[in-house]
């Protein structure tokens, strides 16, 4: 397995990296992903891809390094996921093991994601993964605002 980052303009984020991404967040087309990475890029939003030997894409993470006040540094990942073809094969323990290598090395205290209530799956995998269920995530949605 080869692990690596794809920064914007690199043309395998559409050709290899969205399609598995998609298998997570199915609302994401091509416009809006290119929209959300460039204005996510200069906040520290990056993608990391996991390719098999014969150059197949089967695993993905967003994430970035976060400083605040609770963690003080911390390597928050937005998405993970391994393409359906290739779960249970150790994609995720890799692309997990090697975002924690990359937060040790920038100092990060945590590694941390959020993961929704209808996941258990996932919620099995990040327990075997040693996680720990910290806390609560609560969300508001807003409506935009006229005018």
């Amino acid at each position: 397995m080869k692990i690596i980052d794809l920064e914007p303009g690199d043309r395998r984020l559409d050709t290899d990296l969205l399609p598995v991404l998609r298998e997570l967040r199915p609302h994401l087309t091509a416009p809006l992903f290119h929209e959300v990475y460039g204005n996510g890029h200069p906040q520290g939003l990056r993608f990391t891809a996991v390719y098999t030997d014969d150059g197949a894409c089967v695993g993905v993470a967003g994430w970035r390094i976060v400083d605040n006040t609770s963690a003080i540094r911390k390597l928050y990942v937005d998405d993970l996921v391994t393409a359906a073809t290739a779960r249970s094969t150790g994609v995720g323990n890799r692309l997990l093991s090697h975002l924690e290598e990359r937060a040790r090395a920038a100092g990060c205290h945590e590694l941390n994601l959020d993961s929704g209530t209808q996941r258990t799956g996932a919620h099995r995998f990040y327990l075997r993964e040693r996680f720990d269920i910290v806390a609560f995530h609560f969300a508001k949605p807003l409506d935009p605002q006229d005018g």
